[in-house]
């Protein structure tokens, strides 16, 4: 399911099948290859590269950035990042309406690039490896070196760096790459479809996005529980044809379900999506969010999905 209006490509990010080149977005500048393209995120001006050889983000993403209650200043990690979508949008938004635009970021971090090309006269070109990294507070974990690479590009482009962070690394090696019990939120949108069922998609990148081939459901929740501090949240957008098992698997894990929301693609139909916030260590309670309903019509988006993806929708 495709997320609103995100395939607009900007002029400048026009590719060179045959080599990479640098793109100039805003005052970011950024290398793109083969395939890629900058989109528009259409939330303060942010942006991101994606590769139609690889997994893109859709709805799914967005709607679970945009179910998560912040913690201000907590620490954030996302399992299976992919284009790095949800750790971006998250650091986007987390300060609401006082939250800063890409412009306003990538400002702040030329006036930090030009005070160390003052201090450090020997740098001939500053760079974001040059900048602080320690205080990244939002991680996403991305196995593919390919997309990993993306998202990281990503994160540069809108000014990001030193506060989101991408990893190259295996979900089910996060209690060997992290501190246990160390993060605030916990975010995942895995991979559907066990391994056995459903069309394996031949493209190795999307299959690995889209199928348990990897990692299955339990190994994800297991790497949530092992991150997330007592009474920590972790949020996860999966399909309702499995939510017995996403309960059960849970369960297992002490992560209680506090809140869930149905997603329909309209509204005389099913739902083909569900989000979950589970609480590690809560008490047996649930409350059901009024469903959500993405279209009134094909290709018309609802005035609730709209609220919600601009954030003005109230929970």
């Amino acid at each position: 399911m495709e997320s609103p209006n995100l395939t607009i490509k900007p002029e400048d990010t026009k590719i060179d099948s045959q080599a990479a080149q640098e793109a100039v977005a805003g005052d970011a500048v950024v290398e793109l290859r083969s395939c890629e393209r900058i989109d528009d995120l259409q939330c303060k001006g942010y942006q991101i590269i994606q590769n139609s050889g690889m997994f893109c983000f859709g709805m799914d993403a967005v709607l679970l950035a945009n179910y998560v209650r912040f913690k201000r200043g907590g620490r954030y990690l996302d399992l299976g990042t992919g284009t790095g979508i949800i750790p971006i949008l998250l650091a986007a938004k987390e300060y609401g309406e006082s939250a800063l635009t890409r412009e306003e970021r990538l400002s702040e971090l030329d006036a930090i690039d030009r005070k160390i090309a003052a201090d450090h006269p020997e740098i001939e070109r500053v760079s974001a490896v040059a900048r602080p990294m320690d205080d990244a507070r939002f991680i996403g974990i991305e196995l593919q070196p390919a997309c990993a690479d993306m998202a990281a590009r990503s994160v540069s482009l809108n000014g990001l760096d030193g506060l989101v962070r991408i990893d190259n690394g295996d979900i089910k090696e996060v209690s060997c790459n992290y501190k246990k019990a160390s993060f605030d939120i916990v975010t995942s949108n895995p991979p559907y479809i066990k391994g056995s069922h459903g069309l394996e998609n031949p493209d190795a990148p999307k299959n690995i996005a889209r199928h348990e081939v990897h990692v299955t459901l339990d190994q994800v929740v297991a790497a949530a529980e092992y991150a997330l501090k007592p009474g920590g949240s972790f949020y996860m957008i999966h399909k309702p044809f499995r939510l017995a098992e996403i309960f059960e698997c849970l369960h297992e894990h002490r992560l209680e379900p506090k809140r869930m929301q149905l997603v329909h693609p309209y509204i005389d139909k099913e739902p083909n999506m569900v989000i979950v916030e589970a609480v590690k260590g809560g008490n047996s309670m649930i409350k059901i969010d009024p469903p959500m309903i993405v279209y009134k019509a094909p290709g018309v988006y609802t005035e609730q999905l709209l609220a919600t993806y601009e954030g003005t929708a109230k929970r």
